[in-house]
């Protein structure tokens, strides 16, 4: 492989490159992780590289903690994604037998949850390509870029900068055009650097359908899901106008009802943020094991910072997440405690709050 020099590789460290090139050229069988509860970008990312390593002529896997949400079924070869929490065996054997490990979408092992011992013990080297601040990894080469859009955008420039270009195929395009569009909000966040259109005008020349990926991964949505993101907004929403924030919380009880599955709440944090006036949007749902917080924001408002704080997590400043092991209410009950010490972060100028509270 040569490195071919673009302008999407300006960010990237040329040595990291270099080693890059020559672990993936020395390695043959290698596996590509991400995160618990993976989403688009996470996916994308592994299996747009998954697709990527197999027209090159390698034996790639990818090993994933649990089952990713089904609006992700239409990527192409999803079914050949590894569940660790239905196929421990099967993908014990591909980490130990693995020449490499490319972790993609994470910067610490406990955002694998209870896959992270396998991969941290594993004998293989390993690389880390991520887009969240922070990195806390022991890998031999690290692609850590906080201000890159989503980890598929830092994956097609480390795919550019490797003269890999012409061996992207349209799978490979379709699954990293997914998360891009995911992580950007379909390209109303953290998408002001111009290279991110670029990089979705070679996607789409290469094959990808943006139209379908909205539709598939976006707007799709199963009847009952749709009840249930209809049920939280009308009767779940909580605003607190002097905070400009709102928050929704979903029990196990509720969830129940409309018999929900992985990732019929995807997006429902992020509607609240059409409230002219609204700052951040937090979204609190009862898991088996914990209670799954979800955070977003406009005007650079760290919800970051909050889910650090309060829920052991953290993100990206303007979208972020955090678990909290406790009842539903007690978590509820923190978040409002607390809802004066980040007034501080609230814009100095800001347009009227259009809500009318009883």
């Amino acid at each position: 492989m040569q490195i071919e020099i673009t302008s999407m590789d300006k960010y990237l460290n040329p040595t990291s490159v270099k080693e890059f090139i020559k672990l993936i050229e020395e390695s043959e069988r290698i596996v590509l992780t991400c995160h618990v509860h993976p989403d688009g970008d996470a996916i994308g990312s592994t299996l747009g590289l998954w697709h990527l390593l197999k027209a090159i002529g390698k034996q790639p896997s990818v090993v994933v903690p649990d089952v990713p949400p089904r609006s992700l079924r239409f990527l192409p070869d999803f079914n050949e994604i590894a569940v660790y929490t239905r196929h421990d065996p099967y993908c014990t054997r591909l980490v130990d037998e693995c020449d490499l490990i490319l972790c993609c979408d994470f910067n610490k092992p406990s955002r694998q949850d209870h896959l992270a011992p396998l991969i941290q013990e594993a004998k293989a080297p390993k690389i880390l390509i991520d887009h969240h601040e922070e990195p806390d990894m022991d890998c031999v080469v690290q692609f850590s870029y906080p201000e890159m859009s989503s980890t598929c955008e830092l994956v097609f420039r480390i795919i550019a900068a490797c003269g890999l270009y012409s061996d992207l195929n349209r799978s490979a395009a379709t699954c990293l055009l997914t998360g891009l569009i995911t992580d950007t909000q379909n390209f109303t966040v953290n998408c002001k650097n111009p290279d991110v259109y670029e990089i979705l005008t070679k996607l789409m020349e290469k094959g990808a359908e943006k139209d379908k990926i909205i539709t598939e991964c976006v707007k799709a949505c199963s009847y009952n899901s749709l009840k249930l993101k209809s049920y939280a907004i009308c009767d779940k929403l909580e605003i607190f106008p002097e905070h400009r924030c709102c928050l929704i919380t979903l029990g196990r009880d509720e969830l129940d009802k409309y018999q929900y599955e992985k990732g019929d709440t995807e997006g429902l944090v992020n509607e609240p943020l059409n409230i002219r006036g609204m700052v951040y949007s937090i979204f609190m749902r009862e898991d088996p094991d914990c209670i799954k917080v979800s955070a977003r924001s406009k005007h650079n408002f760290p919800v970051s910072k909050i889910c650090g704080d309060l829920f052991n997590g953290g993100g990206h400043l303007q979208a972020s997440g955090g678990e909290f092991k406790g009842s539903l209410e007690e978590c509820r009950k923190i978040f409002i405690e607390h809802l004066s010490d980040y007034d501080k972060y609230l814009p100095k100028r800001i347009e009227k709050l259009e809500i009318k509270t009883e």
